[in-house]
C-alpha cells in the first residue's frame, strides 16, 4: 500500500482503518512539521519569559496555581506520564491503540499542541515498525483520555510493554531498540501533549463507525433477501411514496435497497403476495434509515475529532499566544456514538420480527420453521432463542452511559463525558448485530430456496445467496448452526460477504 500522508486536515475514517487495522504505512506532511516547530518556539519563549502556561510552567489540575521552578520543569514531562499511566483491565485491542496513536500524530501536525517535532517522528517510527504499547482498556472518563494516553506515552519513553507486528510482547525499550528506535526523550510540554487529549476515544470511535457501516451494508442485504423470500410488496419503497417525506436516512437506505434489488421480479406488477406487509418488511427504509442517519451524523463529528486539536493549552500560531481551552471534552462524541447504538436497537428488533415471520406459515406460506416436511426436525425454531438472546444483549449494551458531577482534581474537573464507555458499548452492539444479521441471512436464504425464488432475484442478491451457501448449506437435517453463524458474522466484519459485485 502507498503511504498515508498525515497532514492534520484530511484523515478519514476509512484511511484510519487502513492504517490502524491493515497496517498501511504512514508519512508526515512537511508543512505540519513546520507548524509544530513554530509552535514549539512559542513554548520555549513562554518558559524563558516565565509566562504562566497550564501544564508547562504551572502544575496540573488542582495545582494549576503553583508555579514550577527550573529543576521541576526539567523533569515535569516524564513526571506527568509517570503520575498518570494507571490504565487497568484487559489490554485494549491493538487496532484501537494504533488508531489512538495515529489520531494523536495527525493532530500534532496542526501545530496546536506545542510538542516537539521529535514526538511526531517517534510516533511515526513506532507505528511504521508495527510496535504498539500494551495498554489496559479502562481508566478514561472522557474529559481527555488522560490515564490511557499517559500509559501509551510512557511506553514511548521506554517504560511498560509493547507488542510487535508478530504479536510478541516485551519490555518497551528493548522492543524499540530491536527495531533501531531509541526511547523518546521528552522536552517541556511533551509529556502533557502525549497525555492530555481525546485521541483514544476518537480513534476507537472511528473504527466502530467503520465497522457499523459494514454491518449496515450487510443488514441491507439481509433486508433485501428477506423481501425476496417473503415476496414483499415494493410499493412502500417507491420514489413517489418515499418522496412524500424525504428523510435523509430513509432516502439513503431506500436507494441502497433498490440497488440490491435491481433486476428482481418483485418489481413486476402482481409479484407481491400481500397488499400490505408486516411493518418489519414494509418499513425497512424507515427502520434502517434511522441507522443510516445516525452514521452520517457521527461521521461528521468523528472526522472533526480525527483532524481537530483536543489539546489544553492550545498554541495559537496566528495570535502568537498560548491559551487554555476545552476541546478535550467529548460530550458531542458520546452523543453521536450513543445514537448509533440506539439506532441498532430499532434495526435488530425489526430483524427479530422478520426472522419470526419467515418461520411462521401463517405469514410466510412456507413450511413451519422452514423445516423439512414429514421429519422430526423443528427447523430454525430453536435458533429463535439465539435471536432473542442477541437482541437482549443489544438492548442492554445500547443503554445511555451514566453521567454525574465529577469530583476529580478537588472539584476543578467536575464534569465528564464517558465517551470511551459509549464507544466500548457500541463495539458490543456491533458484535451482536453481526451475528443477528448472519442469522437473518441464513434464514432468508432458506426461505428464498423453499419458495423457489432463487432464480427470480437480481444480480446482487443472487451473488449474496451464493456466498451465504459457501458458508452455510441449506438446513435439511438437524445440525448445529453456531459455527455457520459465527463464520458468516466474521465474513460480515471483514466485508468479504459482499464480494466483488459492489457498485
Amino acid at each position: 500500500m502507498t503511504p498515508l500522508v498525515l497532514d492534520g486536515r484530511s484523515l478519514t475514517i476509512e484511511n484510519l482503518a487502513q492504517a490502524a487495522v491493515m497496517g498501511r504505512p504512514l508519512d508526515l506532511d512537511p508543512a505540519g512539521l513546520s507548524d509544530m516547530a513554530r509552535a514549539r518556539r512559542l513554548i520555549d519563549r513562554a518558559i524563558e519569559d516565565k509566562v504562566p502556561v497550564y501544564g508547562v510552567t504551572t502544575g496540573l489540575g488542582a495545582r494549576v496555581t503553583e508555579v514550577l521552578d527550573a529543576k521541576t520543569l526539567a523533569d515535569f514531562s516524564q513526571q506527568t506520564l509517570l503520575g498518570r499511566a494507571h490504565a487497568v483491565g484487559p489490554p485494549d485491542r491493538v487496532e484501537n491503540i494504533r488508531a489512538s496513536m495515529i489520531v494523536r500524530l495527525n493532530t500534532l501536525l496542526k501545530g496546536y499542541s506545542g510538542a516537539s517535532p521529535a514526538v511526531a517522528h517517534h510516533l511515526l517510527a513506532c507505528l511504521n515498525a508495527g510496535l504498539t504499547p500494551v495498554v489496559g482498556s479502562l481508566g478514561s472518563i472522557g474529559a481527555a483520555d488522560l490515564i490511557r494516553n499517559a500509559t501509551i506515552g510512557l511506553c514511548l519513553t521506554g517504560q511498560g510493554e509493547m507488542q510487535n507486528a508478530d504479536g510478541k510482547t516485551g519490555p518497551a525499550a528493548q522492543m524499540m531498540r530491536d527495531h533501531g528506535i531509541e526511547p523518546l526523550v521528552l522536552g517541556p510540554r511533551d509529556g502533557l501533549a502525549l497525555a492530555n487529549h481525546s485521541s483514544c476515544a476518537a480513534g476507537a470511535a472511528a473504527l466502530a463507525v467503520s465497522q457499523a457501516e459494514t454491518v449496515f451494508d450487510a443488514l441491507q442485504t439481509a433486508g433485501g433477501l428477506s423481501m425476496e423470500a417473503f415476496r414483499a410488496n415494493l410499493a412502500p419503497i417507491s420514489d413517489g411514496v418515499l418522496g412524500a417525506k424525504p428523510l435523509p436516512g430513509q432516502s439513503r437506505a431506500a436507494a441502497d435497497l433498490h440497488a440490491k434489488l435491481k433486476g428482481s421480479l418483485l418489481y413486476q406488477e402482481g409479484a407481491a403476495r400481500r397488499l400490505q406487509d408486516p411493518i418489519s418488511l414494509r418499513n425497512i427504509p424507515q427502520i434502517h434509515g434511522t441507522l443510516a442517519a445516525a452514521l452520517d451524523v457521527a461521521r461528521i463529528t468523528v472526522e472533526i475529532e480525527l483532524n481537530g486539536s483536543s489539546d489544553n493549552p492550545v498554541t495559537l500560531l496566528a495570535e502568537d499566544r498560548i491559551v487554555s481551552g476545552g476541546a478535550y471534552f467529548t460530550a458531542e462524541l458520546t452523543h453521536v456514538i450513543e445514537a448509533i447504538s440506539r439506532a441498532f436497537v430499532h434495526v435488530t428488533v425489526a430483524q427479530v420480527a422478520r426472522v419470526s415471520k419467515h418461520l411462521n406459515p401463517v405469514f410466510s406460506d412456507l413450511p413451519t420453521f422452514l423445516a423439512k416436511s414429514q421429519s422430526g426436525s423443528n427447523g430454525f425454531a430453536p435458533v429463535m432463542k439465539v435471536v432473542e438472546s442477541l437482541l437482549s444483549e443489544v438492548q442492554h449494551a445500547a443503554q445511555p452511559v451514566a453521567l454525574w458531577p465529577s469530583i476529580n482534581a478537588n472539584g476543578v474537573e467536575d464534569c465528564l463525558t464517558n465517551s470511551p464507555t459509549a464507544v466500548s458499548a457500541l463495539a458490543q452492539v456491533i458484535d451482536h448485530a453481526r451475528m443477528l444479521t448472519a442469522i437473518e441471512l441464513i434464514v432468508a436464504a432458506q426461505a428464498v430456496e423453499l419458495r423457489g425464488a432463487a432464480d427470480q432475484m437480481g444480480p446482487w442478491l443472487t451473488a449474496s445467496l451464493a456466498r451465504i451457501r459457501e458458508t452455510s448449506a441449506p438446513l435439511v437435517d438437524d445440525r448445529p448452526l453456531g459455527g455457520d453463524i459465527m463464520t458468516l458474522a466474521h465474513r460480515i466484519a471483514t466485508g468479504d460477504l459482499q464480494g466483488p459485485n459492489r457498485e
